[in-house]
């Protein structure tokens, strides 16, 4: 079975990572269950991976640097937990190929747009990356926009994920269409939430 080291741990340490951070999901009824989209939002620590990834019931692919991939265990590994290598020092070509396909395929990617941890997010939003909108537009599938609030705080309530509708991206304006998402984000991170 494909990811099936994938499956294994998220299955088995979900319910740890419940208990110990207690978060509380908001919207998530909005996440697809079938067909490709495009997961994208905040970043403000190294365990939102773990926490983008707990929630659906559905694989999520991840861009990961290429350095996580530099012996062959760790190219198993990574692969094996839906990781696809990125070199973050060029416009990785090979890298926007294997999404396409993985979009291609029906799969679900999930994306941190801001590009790296936001270590000061009560200032804003870094500004976002295009690669989402980008994503979604050539494989013409929706973006779940979702924003994660709150910090890890072991077994203290207050940590909050929440996803926001889906859209389709409209125009191949990627500045334009990564400002919506932005905004769409940045009104889930402030609580407005239309549909729950």
């Amino acid at each position: 079975m494909k990811y099936i080291l994938y499956k294994i741990l998220k299955y088995s340490l979900k319910p740890f990572y419940r208990l110990v951070y207690m978060p509380k999901y908001i919207g998530v009824y909005n996440i697809p269950k079938k067909g490709a989209f495009v997961m994208a939002g905040t970043h403000t620590s190294q365990m939102d991976a773990a926490m983008m990834v707990s929630t659906p019931r559905r694989v999520i692919h991840t861009l990961s640097k290429k350095e996580l991939f530099d012996t062959p265990f760790k190219n198993w590994f990574f692969k094996n937990m839906a990781c696809i290598p990125i070199d973050r020092k060029i416009h990785d070509e090979d890298a926007k190929k294997e999404t396409l396909k993985c979009l291609s395929d029906g799969h679900a990617l999930g994306i941190f747009p801001e590009g790296t941890i936001n270590k000061e997010p009560s200032k804003g939003l870094l500004p976002f990356k295009k690669g989402a909108v980008s994503f979604a537009y050539k494989a013409n599938c929706p973006i779940v926009p979702f924003a994660i609030i709150g910090k890890y705080k072991p077994f203290r309530k207050g940590l909050k994920v929440i996803y926001g509708e889906p859209y389709y991206v409209k125009s191949d304006n990627f500045d334009k269409e990564t400002k919506i998402l932005m905004d769409k984000v940045l009104s889930l991170r402030n609580g407005v939430i239309k549909n729950d």
